[in-house]
């Protein structure tokens, strides 16, 4: 069946639907990452928003089966459902092969009421995108009119909804590390309870105090981390002892507010799998996976604080450090599912600062 791309500017897309048919409208991204996009549509960081993928060619090796391992968690997928509003691509392959394929893309999308349109230049509009910036825009189907007001995911608090909404403990050794969770994806999860550390996951306003801990963990998660008041008052409260801190993505952002440090919105984001990052230190450059629309401003971080990475691309934050507490962050995913992993070493430096002093 017909759809249509229409962003705010006017400029319409044509092409064809092979998911949900049903209407949708939320902020227009890019990602350019080659593949991944199963572990794409499952990070809650891109709830609100309608994602292109730049790659052409998308679906050929189909959708994993979403089944559970033993503590609760995904086995493939980045959480248990799809978070995008809407899937733009160049070239849908209906059919694909797989050792691991449980269901194609469209079955995929179909099932979890979510639309997507193929068939259009998505060079044309990675373009327009990266010129005028992120835009909102909608996706329609068939002939029908939309005259709805487009939903702009920047005016509410997305990491509220993104959230768990009760603690969840996964046990799995002595340390205990207490993760606010703004959204996380569950690679992250995976690689705290790989180094042998017991999980604690609130929700994102949980006043985790209250909670006998070893090490904190601040999650990615959408949206703009201005509406995490109560997460930057905790974290700000947790940064006047010395348990080690470190934090991912959104994790970043809201570290740097609790220290006293502003952040802005980027002109489009940086969303890949193909990110240079350079860690200042060492001098040593990394490739990192990228989904995040916000940046922490280096001019505003205060003495006690250093940026610890940046980005070799625009010169933006990618992580700071306090200059003599356990505290660090990064602005990209080391965890990095579907990859690369080249900085998942940050996880073996955050463990090694935890101690279990219970």
């Amino acid at each position: 069946m017909k759809a249509t791309l229409t962003l705010d500017n006017g400029i319409v897309f044509e092409g064809r639907s092979f998911g949900s048919e049903k209407p949708t409208s939320g902020e227009v991204v890019f990602s350019t990452a080659m593949m991944g996009y199963p572990e794409s549509l499952t990070d809650p960081s891109y709830l609100g928003q309608i994602l292109t993928l730049t790659f052409p060619l998308v679906g050929n090796y189909g959708v994993p089966d979403c089944c559970i391992e033993e503590q609760g968690l995904s086995k493939f997928l980045e959480s248990h459902k799809i978070h995008v509003s809407g899937l733009v691509v160049s070239d849908y392959s209906e059919h694909y092969s797989h050792w691991n394929a449980h269901e194609s893309l469209g079955e995929w999308l179909k099932r979890e009421n979510v639309p997507a349109i193929t068939g259009i230049d998505t060079r044309e509009l990675t373009k327009i995108l990266r010129e005028k910036g992120s835009m909102l825009g909608r996706i329609t189907i068939g002939d029908e009119k939309d005259s709805s007001p487009l939903y702009d995911p920047s005016g509410e608090n997305l990491v509220a909804k993104a959230s768990c909404k009760e603690i969840i403990t996964y046990e799995n050794g002595d340390k205990r590390v207490v993760l606010v969770d703004c959204g996380i994806k569950q690679n992250i999860i995976r690689c705290l309870l790989k180094r042998g550390v017991t999980v604690i996951r609130v929700p994102w306003d949980y006043d985790f105090s209250t909670i006998g801990y070893n090490g904190l963990f601040i999650s990615n998660g959408p949206g703009s981390p201005t509406y995490c008041e109560e997460t930057i008052a905790h974290i700000r409260k947790a940064m006047a002892g010395d348990k080690p801190i470190f934090g991912i993505c959104m994790g970043n952002q809201l570290l740097s507010l609790a220290s006293g440090a502003k952040v802005f919105k980027l002109k489009y984001g940086h969303r890949s799998h193909n990110q240079p990052v350079q860690h200042i230190p060492s001098g040593r450059c990394f490739v990192t996976s990228q989904n995040h629309g916000y940046a922490v401003d280096n001019d505003t971080l205060s003495k006690d604080w250093e940026p610890l990475f940046i980005n070799l691309n625009d010169g933006t934050n990618e992580g700071i450090r306090h200059k003599s507490k356990p505290f660090f962050s990064a602005q990209f995913h080391p965890e990095a599912s579907s990859g690369p992993t080249d900085t998942d070493f940050l996880f073996d430096e955050f463990v090694s600062l935890v101690k279990n002093d219970k």
